[in-house]
């Protein structure tokens, strides 16, 4: 029987990042669920508000939420922005009730809550990387840096998904996919966002720094989660020798499935 988990793919993996969105399906049929999209999904907002007192600011990602309430007790998301704000705002609405009660009052929905997890999340606490690495037919010979980023592990109270200083779920992923793991200096720093649009010159040299990191360290690749982070370190290779910046479920359609056009 196919579990089917409600999923919210954000703006990005239904314009840019279609890729991302593709293999990730592909990888969850292999794996035996189905991501279920959610229907009539609106923007989550992009970035979470740095006032807290903002519920302008919270309306976009609470009607995401309340959207997936009614398709379930969780949502699946792939995008490190999209999990990044709807994570947060799951946290701040389960301990503002007034702010709550201010939303519902504003949007005339009765959310009561969800659950906001990652794709990620998924396949280490239900798929299991040992079940992951029996399933594998084509293993990844690869020396592959795991790319973090900011905005998937901070701040770790509202986050949680892994240790903030050194997380390992990119890690164990790519290890149990065949491939041998590089790390690198610059694995959790910011490649600076949405510097790009405003700055783009301080987040080229960012993302410089964090390219030239890993091919220093012997990486054949860069593995992230983020379309943001994606673009923005590959981008600015587009005069160099390029250092492939691969999204996880490419590797895992490719380690699971096999070769793929």
């Amino acid at each position: 029987m196919v579990t089917r988990i409600p999923y919210f793919p954000g703006c990005t993996l239904a314009t840019q990042a279609r890729e991302y969105d593709r293999s990730a399906r592909a990888v969850a049929q292999a794996l035996g669920f189905e991501l279920v999209e959610l229907l009539d999904w609106q923007c989550c907002g992009a970035t979470f508000p740095l006032s807290l007192d903002d519920s302008m600011a919270l309306i976009a990602p609470t009607r995401v939420l309340y959207q997936a309430q009614q398709a379930g007790e969780r949502v699946v998301t792939l995008c490190a922005i999209c999990f990044h704000v709807l994570r947060r705002t799951q946290a701040l609405l389960a301990r503002d009730p007034a702010m709550l009660e201010r939303i519902n009052w504003f949007t005339g929905q009765e959310y009561q809550g969800v659950r906001v997890v990652h794709f990620l999340e998924i396949l280490r606490d239900e798929v299991g990387w040992e079940n992951l690495r029996a399933r594998v037919q084509n293993p990844i010979s690869m020396r592959l840096a795991p790319y973090y980023g900011c905005l998937l592990l901070r701040p770790h109270d509202e986050i949680g998904l892994d240790d903030p200083e050194q997380p390992t779920i990119l890690h164990e992923l790519l290890r149990a996919l065949g491939a041998e793991v590089v790390d690198f200096p610059y694995s959790i720093e910011c490649c600076g966002s949405y510097l790009t649009v405003k700055e783009p010159r301080i987040s080229e040299t960012l993302a410089q720094e964090i390219v030239a990191s890993a091919r220093e360290c012997g990486a054949q690749a860069i593995v992230t989660a983020c379309p943001l982070c994606q673009f923005n370190l590959e981008y600015p290779q587009r005069e160099a020798r390029k250092m492939p910046v691969l999204y996880f479920t490419r590797l895992m359609e490719m380690a699971l499935v096999g070769a793929i056009d």
